[in-house]
C-alpha cells in the first residue's frame, strides 16, 4: 500500500483543479536520500492531479527522471538513459520526458541540447513548479527552468504532497543546501546555501505523519548539525540538540535516524541528545572522507584525524552500542602511498560498522576537478581494493560480534529473495533477515544467531 499525503501546505494556495485524471507516471531515481525524497514529492504532486503510478516505463505516459551529479558515473548513466528514451518517444511521441535534480540544476541547458527530445528540465529548486511546468510544454513545447536558489520556505520540498512507498517510515526534510566548501562536492553549486526549516513546522509534519501511522523518521540535511544557524527565534537559534529532543516527544514514533552530520560540527550536546532521547537509535554515520591531515585540508574538511577519533570516542563513550559508519574517498588529488596509509589506519583504528566507499571522480565546476596531481586510475584502484578488503574484515568481526545477542528490529518488508523471510533492522541499523512473516514497522526482539559480512541472522524472541 502506498500513501499520498499533504503536509503542512500554506492555506493561501488556490487548491489545482485535477487535469491529468487517468494518465500515468514512471519516476526513476538516481542518487541520494534527498532525491529519493523530492521524487516522493514529485510523485504526490502527479498524484494531486489524478495520474497514477506504474512499474514499466513502457505503460507510462510522462517520465520523470530525478538526477545526481555526486559521481562521474551518474552523468553517463543519466545520458546513456536519455538515449534510451529517445527509442520511447520516437514510439509514442505523445510521451512526455521530464528530467529533474542535481544534474538539471548544473548542466541547464546541456541536456535539452543532448537529448532534444526532453520535454521539461527543471532544477532542485523547482520541484513544487513540476504541474506547472508540464501544461507549459503541452502548450509550448519543450522547457527548461532553473531557480538559483530557494528563499522561499514554502518551496521546500517536505510542503508538498508526499507519495510514500513504505507506510511505516518517512524522511522529513530540515534543511536544504549546504554552507560548506568541500573542494570535492558539487552539493553547494546545485542545491545552493543552507536554510533550515523551522522546528515547529518540523515537529508538525512529523506530528502528523505519525497520525499517519508513520512510526520511523530520518532527518535530512547536507548537514545536520548546522541546522538552526540561520534562524533566529526570539533571539535564539535553534540547535540540533534541541530538534532531536522534540522531535522525539511526538508520539507513536518509535525511531530516529538523521543524515547527515558534518564531523566538525558534531558536539557533544548532539551526543547527549541521541543518549538521552529514547527514539533517538545509537546510530551515527560520521564521514572521514580521508585519515591524511594533508589531504583533509585540500579537501576543506575543517578537522584533521586526531579531532575526527577524538570526536567518535566522545560518541561511543556517551552513546553506549553506538553503530557508527562513515564514507572515504579514494585517490583524491595529490594522495601519496604515506597519504592513503594514513586512511588505513584510521580505519583501522576507528573501526566503523559499515562505509560507502568510493573512487575520485571529478566534478566539473569543483576544485578538485582542476587540482593537478590527479592520481592515476590504476592506482586508485589498487587503493581501493585494499580498503574494501579491510573495511569488510573489520564488518564481519563486529556482525560476528553480534550473535548470541538480543537485538530489537523493525520490519521493513519481505526479502526479495525469500519471501518466507523478513529484512528487519537493529537501532544500529545492521540488516537482520528473520523468518516469518512481520507487518512492516512492527517493532520485535530477536537473538542473532549467524553473522554474513553485510547482514546477520536472527530468530524472533517471544
Amino acid at each position: 500500500m502506498t500513501d499520498t499525503t499533504l503536509l503542512a501546505m500554506p492555506t493561501t494556495k488556490e487548491v489545482r483543479t485535477q487535469t491529468r485524471a487517468g494518465r500515468t507516471f514512471y519516476i526513476r531515481t538516481f542518487g541520494c536520500q534527498m532525491n529519493d525524497h523530492d521524487s516522493e514529492r514529485i510523485a504526490g504532486l502527479l498524484e494531486s492531479d489524478g495520474m497514477d503510478s506504474v512499474d514499466a516505463i513502457d505503460d507510462a505516459d510522462v517520465v520523470v527522471l530525478n538526477t545526481c551529479t555526486i559521481r562521474e558515473n551518474a552523468d553517463n548513466r543519466l545520458y546513456g538513459y536519455l538515449g534510451q528514451l529517445k527509442a520511447l518517444k520516437d514510439r509514442r511521441p505523445g510521451v512526455q520526458i521530464l528530467v529533474g535534480g542535481c544534474a538539471a540544476q548544473k548542466d541547464r541547458g546541456l541536456i535539452q541540447e543532448r537529448a532534444a527530445w526532453v520535454d521539461v528540465v527543471f532544477g532542485t529548486h523547482n520541484t513544487h513548479r513540476v504541474l506547472d511546468l508540464l501544461d507549459k510544454s503541452e502548450e509550448w513545447g519543450p522547457v527548461t527552468e532553473i531557480l538559483e536558489q530557494t528563499t522561499n520556505l514554502d518551496e521546500i520540498p517536505s510542503h508538498l504532497p508526499a507519495h510514500r512507498d513504505a507506510d511505516h517510515s518517512a524522511w522529513v526534510t530540515i534543511t536544504v543546501g549546504c554552507n560548506n566548501s568541500c573542494t570535492f562536492c558539487i552539493v553547494p553549486i546545485v542545491r545552493g546555501p543552507e536554510i533550515s526549516r523551522r522546528p515547529g513546522d518540523i515537529v508538525r509534519e512529523i506530528e502528523g505523519l505519525a497520525s499517519d501511522g508513520v512510526v520511523e523518521v530520518t532527518l535530512l540535511g547536507q548537514n545536520v548539525n548546522s541546522y538552526g544557524r540561520d534562524l533566529d527565534l526570539n533571539g535564539r537559534k535553534p540547535l540540533f540538540a534541541d530538534l532531536l529532543r522534540r522531535s522525539g516527544s511526538v508520539g507513536g514514533i518509535e525511531r530516529i535516524r538523521y543524515t547527515s552530520p558534518h564531523p566538525k560540527d558534531f558536539n557533544q550536546d548532539v551526543a547527549e541528545a541521541m543518549a538521552e532521547t529514547p527514539p533517538v537509535c545509537e546510530q551515527l554515520h560520521l564521514p572521514l572522507q580521508s585519515g591524511s591531515d594533508k589531504i583533509l585540508a585540500a579537501m576543506h574538511r575543517g578537522y584533521n584525524a586526531d579531532r575526527f577519533l577524538a570526536k567518535l570516542e566522545m560518541a561511543r563513550q556517551i552513546i553506549p552500542g553506538l553503530a557508527v559508519s562513515t564514507d572515504i574517498i579514494v585517490g583524491f588529488p595529490g594522495e601519496t602511498d604515506d597519504d592513503f596509509e594514513r586512511t588505513m589506519t584510521v580505519v583501522g583504528q576507528a573501526r566503523f560498522d559499515s562505509a560507502f566507499m568510493f573512487q575520485f571522480s571529478p566534478r566539473p565546476g569543483t576544485p578538485a576537478a582542476d587540482m593537478g596531481d590527479q592520481v592515476p586510475a590504476s592506482v586508485v584502484t589498487e587503493r581501493f581494493g585494499r580498503l574494501v578488503k579491510l573495511q569488510n574484515e573489520i564488518t564481519l568481526v563486529l556482525n560476528q560480534e553480534q550473535v548470541g545477542s538480543r537485538q530489537e528490529v523493525m520490519a521493513a518488508g519481505p526479502s526479495r529473495r525469500d519471501q518466507a523471510v523478513a529484512n528487519t533492522r537493529t537501532r544500529g541499523n545492521r540488516i537482520v533477515h528473520v523468518p516469518g512473516e512481520w507487518e512492516p514497522g512492527s517493532v520485535f526482539d530477536v537473538s542473532i544467531t549467524r553473522a554474513a559480512p553485510h547482514y546477520l541472522e536472527g530468530m524472533p524472541l517471544s
